[in-house]
């Protein structure tokens, strides 16, 4: 296997860890990813862009951009996006994707933990289904909070299981997913905004359903389908992914929150 391109910790010297995994593992899944229709879901984009507010005057940041999907939904409703991720091969993806719908929108790789651009450039920074993959969650939310403009918008997007059902939630993803750290609940993120003083707008949560076999590789799979069937057959959902068996194979599902903020005016 070749060596892939890894962006630099802030402080340079070797590439991080962590950041090597998540590069390998989306380069490996940048075009399924992209193509996941459950990414572009309909319920859920619609309440993605109901808690981003896009419009002709915002300018917009979308954080771990993966495949643009978001990046480019932005753009169609008038905004001004920059999208960036840790994973070049998933920048091609939301370029090529911008490219096939018409949209306008600037892509660039560089490191969530340490954001290339100044103070206060935005009006709108987003995050979507990223913070589960980061080692501290809280040090982007920094970043995203000092790129923001006073009164500005930040929203995050992401899996929040059930407090009691946290360890299982994450002994699955591990499953199928080596660059997944702890997915947060969502009493967790929002004390992160708490402490980084934001102030609340609202929250909404959905639940994503997906097929076992469209979100793990055939050579993964056999581990979480038997997680899966044990927690089938015991009756007790203690992971928070709700699976159940289906004629077309297992079924589970994300349990997803919205949080939005405004950073204070002063």
């Amino acid at each position: 296997m070749s060596s892939l391109p890894v962006t630099p910790p802030p402080s340079g010297g070797a590439p991080d860890p962590h950041n090597t995994t998540v590069i390998r593992q989306f380069t490996r899944w940048a075009a399924p990813f992209a193509d996941l229709p459950i990414h572009a879901e309909a319920e859920s984009m619609a309440q993605t862009m109901k808690a981003c507010a896009p419009g002709p005057a915002v300018k917009a940041l979308d954080v771990a951009c993966g495949p643009g999907i978001v990046s480019c939904a932005l753009a169609e409703a008038g905004a001004e996006v920059t999208g960036l991720d840790l994973t070049p091969a998933m920048i091609a993806q939301a370029s090529a994707r911008a490219d096939r719908l018409g949209v306008k929108a600037s892509f660039q790789t560089g490191n969530a933990m340490a954001l290339p651009f100044e103070d206060a450039q935005f009006d709108l920074v987003v995050t979507r289904y990223s913070f589960h993959h980061m080692e501290t969650p809280q040090t982007c939310l920094a970043e995203m909070i000092r790129v923001c403009r006073l009164g500005g918008r930040i929203v995050v997007i992401d899996a929040t299981p059930a407090p009691a059902c946290q360890s299982q939630y994450d002994h699955a993803e591990k499953l199928r997913d080596p660059s997944h750290t702890t997915a947060l609940t969502l009493s967790q993120i929002m004390a992160l905004g708490d402490e980084a003083g934001l102030h609340h707008r609202e929250t909404s949560r959905y639940r994503l359903e997906s097929r076992l076999n469209d979100q793990v590789a055939e050579e993964d799979r056999e581990a979480l389908a038997s997680f899966f069937m044990q927690e089938i057959a015991s009756g007790e959902d203690r992971s928070d992914m709700v699976p159940r068996q289906t004629k077309g194979g297992i079924v589970f599902s994300f349990p997803i929150s919205i949080v939005v903020w405004n950073r204070p005016s002063a």
